[in-house]
């Protein structure tokens, strides 16, 4: 099971985002990842950095790390920009590259409004996921977040399933669907989360930028399941 972390947008300037991915590359976290969003949810007044330039750039300062988002939401774009976006992230870290996808929901509709953009039905949106899905065949791994319908849309194109912090059981039936992986908060028993994630099936667990790197790094999978 791999490990992986997220990496602080909601600043006006990237030095805490670019040092928390160095931190993860020196102590051999797997790959970090970014939010897509506008602003912070539920407070416009504060600054976003846009995840993929971000990922792109730590992605060649740190040639061992995979990155991606978590998640770019259909619908911000349209699917065909949101294709050659994540066409450019794979050129720029071939084999590394996640395009985490997802189809949005009220925050994020709350957010487009905010800026003037139109909003699309959420059967439109899985089309658009549907649509970026086989662009991205064969050019960048895909994972798709949110609720059943967008997860049955993954599961049609061949692309892993995100859990936002699914517990064992969920996450656990999931992955009898295919691979399923997890994100969240840290728990207090990092190491006790991590075991029970690996023992449930997740083919990686990724936790929010104020987990312990150094606690992350040091986990072990258990010897027995």
């Amino acid at each position: 099971m791999r490990r992986g972390v997220l990496l602080p947008i909601f600043r006006s300037q990237l030095d805490d985002a670019l040092d928390l991915a160095a931190q993860c590359a020196s102590l051999g976290i797997d790959g970090v990842f970014a939010y897509d969003h506008l602003y912070p949810p539920k407070d416009a007044s504060r600054p976003a950095f846009a995840p993929l330039p971000l990922l792109a750039r730590v992605a060649h300062l740190h040639p061992a790390l995979m990155v991606g988002t978590l998640v770019a939401r259909v619908g911000m774009v349209g699917a065909d920009e949101m294709v050659e976006q994540f066409r450019t992230l794979a050129a720029v870290a071939p084999g590394r590259a996640i395009a985490g996808l997802g189809i949005g929901d009220e925050i994020a509709s709350a957010e487009l409004t905010s800026w003037g953009l139109p909003i699309h039905t959420a059967a439109e949106r899985r089309e658009m996921l549907a649509r970026v899905l086989e662009g991205l065949r064969g050019v960048c791994e895909c994972w798709v977040g949110g609720g059943a319908p967008s997860r049955d849309v993954a599961r049609e194109h061949g692309a892993e399933v995100n859990l936002w912090e699914g517990g064992a059981a969920a996450l656990d039936l999931e992955a009898q669907r295919g691979p399923t992986n997890v994100a969240g908060p840290a728990p207090d028993d990092l190491h006790g989360h991590l075991d029970a994630m690996f023992r449930a099936g997740a083919t990686w667990t990724i936790y929010t930028p104020n987990v312990d790197i150094a606690a992350l790094a040091s986990w072990e999978p258990p010897k027995t399941l």
